[in-house]
């Protein structure tokens, strides 16, 4: 591993990149950054994300971790979105609060009728966000499939950690050889994943990749269950 002012790098093939990232996450993870008990709550949700995101020993680059990547760079939904409403139905909507108004106003009630008015103004502010946010998720996509991934298509990037892989010339026994750098954003929580992980090269042998097990033949048996789940600290062997 190379360490330096952008962050924490490795070079080899997927094994390499897959530990990589699992050896800074349970650095993180030791930090205490996952621990919902936080006041910060945007830090727990940067920490499943980036968890989410990273390099899996059952992915692969170029369909796994290429979705993940455009789907954690995609304009997030706007409110009318997440209400389930598309433009037409908030303009709709708009046209009869601005209607109610105009009633209201030759009932004599201008309170009601200036309440409905701002309404009228909220809901046609966001058919118009969420009209621009799927004309950005359309232009994000043709500039992802034909920019970006000539350029950076795999990167990764919040408030807690930014990352970015990339698939460099292939090995001496022709294998896929691949770059991944991660940098932890803040400086304090940096300084403890670089003594965390140094203190995993001195301590640990051999670090156990977690990989994804296929339960299905073993529920087919009857009688049988699903291998428990490996804890956090089965991830290595010690001196």
């Amino acid at each position: 591993m190379e360490e330096s002012i952008s962050g924490f790098k490795v070079r080899g093939d997927w094994g390499d990149v897959v530990e990589h990232g699992e050896r800074i996450t349970h650095a993180l993870r030791d930090a205490g950054t996952h621990d919902e008990a936080l006041e910060d709550a945007s830090l727990v949700d940067a920490y499943e994300e980036w968890d989410e995101w990273r390099p899996k020993a059952h992915e692969t680059l170029e369909s796994d971790v290429s979705e993940k990547t455009a789907d954690q760079a995609s304009v997030e939904e706007g409110k009318g979105e997440k209400a389930g409403k598309n433009p037409d139905e908030d303009i709709k909507t708009a046209g009869e609060k601005l209607s109610e108004s105009y009633e209201q106003l030759e009932e004599d009630d201008p309170d009601a009728a200036v309440d409905n008015w701002k309404e009228s103004i909220d809901y046609v502010a966001r058919a118009a966000d969420s009209a621009s946010r799927k004309a950005l998720r359309r232009v994000e996509d043709t500039v992802y499939q034909n920019v970006m991934t000539q350029l950076a298509p795999y990167y990764f990037d919040n408030e807690l950690v930014s990352a970015n892989i990339q698939q460099s010339a292939r090995g001496v026994d022709n294998g896929e050889q691949f770059v991944f750098e991660v940098n932890v954003n803040d400086d304090e929580l940096k300084d403890h994943v670089s003594d965390r992980l140094a203190e995993y090269d001195d301590e640990i042998d051999r670090w156990h990749v977690a990989v994804e097990k296929d339960t299905d033949a073993a529920e087919a048996i009857e009688g049988a269950e699903p291998p428990p789940e490996p804890d956090e600290e089965s991830q290595s062997t010690t001196n």
